[in-house]
């Protein structure tokens, strides 16, 4: 049998593509070597949120009685935590398994290689493909020094095996990775350093969401290095981190989040590559974008890509940084989250609004707040209509909202 699509990888970016195919009538051939749903599902997005919400919801506990809610007797069962975590992932994969196998979709579920353009072996079988998408993803990645040993210098896949908390660990990094399990342990109790080296947290972002969470990390107790690099690791029953300045941090467990490297091996022309194989913009919904288009045909805009670290607040931004952009070019608002009312009703004070126009229309927009994976959605939507300010000021926000706080911005830009 010929396939009209064969496509490697099962990931957002491979399964995404597949489905959208099934859609359109074509015959689909899938594979993996690994589990349906890729990393996000299976070793990122989806578990790794599970146990941010219940570190959350921990916290929230604790400082209940300030909202006149008495408590007491309140204690973390960590086993539990991941307990639920594999049974959001278990019921999230099957009904995505059902799904494909419902869109009659060919999954062979083998290691596969690319050996040209229309040809792919897996168990000792080839496959001929009209057209091939190769979506094999990324894993995680290190530096000399700091390879993982998968007990006590760990990858983000380690972390979410773990089955007792450690009493210290220190993160390598604060990209999304690092920052959201620096707050996980830090809401559970564990004392957290983590070690970053850029000058500043965060560094893809701009530079007053760094400085906020900085002070959040202040808040929350969480210890940090900036512009330090991690030399070597003595592991033992308490691992040595030799930092670059000459400083050695002490800690049971250490997390090396420094970014991930693409699986893939080579290239081969007439092949389309899409998700994190690309080493692009290596997020989910960016990979869910790169198969609609070419499945569907459906463009999209790199510059209008969200960015978003899951915890309390949320952080969230798309487009320019103030940064990098010439002084007098642009103006901008910084609206304070407590200035909204709905935000002193829960409890959740901390952040802003940071609108960046130019020529009258959102060049950029960078969120700390509670909701802000949805705020940015409506100033990606009012940026890539090209919405003037102007006429954003004509819609009618619900009060109490985060949302208003938009609106509000919009009046302070200068």
């Amino acid at each position: 049998m010929i396939y009209d699509i064969g496509i490697v990888g099962a990931g957002p970016a491979g399964y995404t593509a597949a489905l959208h195919a099934a859609k359109k009538g074509l015959s689909v051939v899938l594979f993996e070597r690994d589990c349906i749903g890729g990393v996000c599902l299976n070793r990122g997005c989806i578990p790794t949120k599970a146990v941010l919400h219940s570190a959350e919801v921990y916290n929230e506990l604790k400082c209940a009685e300030n909202l006149g809610i008495v408590t007491s007797d309140i204690s973390l069962d960590f086993q539990k935590v991941m307990e639920r975590k594999n049974q959001i992932v278990e019921k999230l994969r099957k009904s995505l398994e059902l799904m494909i196998k419902n869109s009659k979709i060919t999954v062979i579920k083998a290691e596969a290689s690319i050996k040209d353009k229309n040809t792919i072996a897996a168990n000792g079988e080839t496959y001929t493909c009209q057209k091939i998408i190769c979506a094999t993803g990324s894993e995680p990645g290190t530096f000399k020094g700091l390879e993982f040993d998968h007990e006590k210098v760990l990858s983000s896949d380690d972390v979410l095996n773990l089955t007792e908390l450690p009493k210290n660990i220190v993160i390598v990094g604060s990209g999304a990775i690092g920052v959201e399990w620096a707050r996980i342990f830090a809401s559970f109790g564990t004392e957290v350093t983590v070690v970053e080296a850029a000058e500043n947290l965060l560094p893809a972002a701009d530079i007053d969401v760094s400085k906020r969470l900085e002070r959040i990390f202040k808040t929350q107790k969480i210890n940090f290095h900036k512009g330090k690099c991690v030399e070597k690791i003595d592991r033992g029953d308490i691992c040595k981190i030799h930092l670059s300045s000459g400083e050695i941090l002490e800690a049971e467990k250490v997390l090396v989040a420094v970014g991930r490297k693409v699986s893939c091996k080579e290239c081969i022309d007439g092949v389309e590559y899409i998700g994190d194989v690309c080493g692009e913009i290596q997020l989910a919904h960016y990979a869910i974008k790169q198969a609609a288009a070419v499945v569907d045909g459906i463009p999209f805009d790199k510059n209008f890509i969200p960015s978003v670290v899951y915890g309390n607040p949320e952080i969230a931004w798309f487009g320019k940084r103030e940064q990098d952009l010439e002084k007098g070019s642009y103006q901008k608002s910084n609206l304070l989250i407590s200035a909204l009312g709905k935000s002193q009703c829960d409890n959740a004070v901390d952040g802003f609004i940071k609108i960046l126009s130019q020529d009258g229309q959102i060049a950029g927009a960078h969120i700390v707040s509670k909701e802000a994976s949805s705020l940015i959605q409506q100033l990606i939507i009012a940026a890539q209509n090209k919405i003037d300010v102007d006429k954003l000021k004509e819609v009618c926000f619900a009060h109490p909202t985060y949302s208003e706080g938009i609106f509000e911005a919009l009046f302070t830009l200068q």
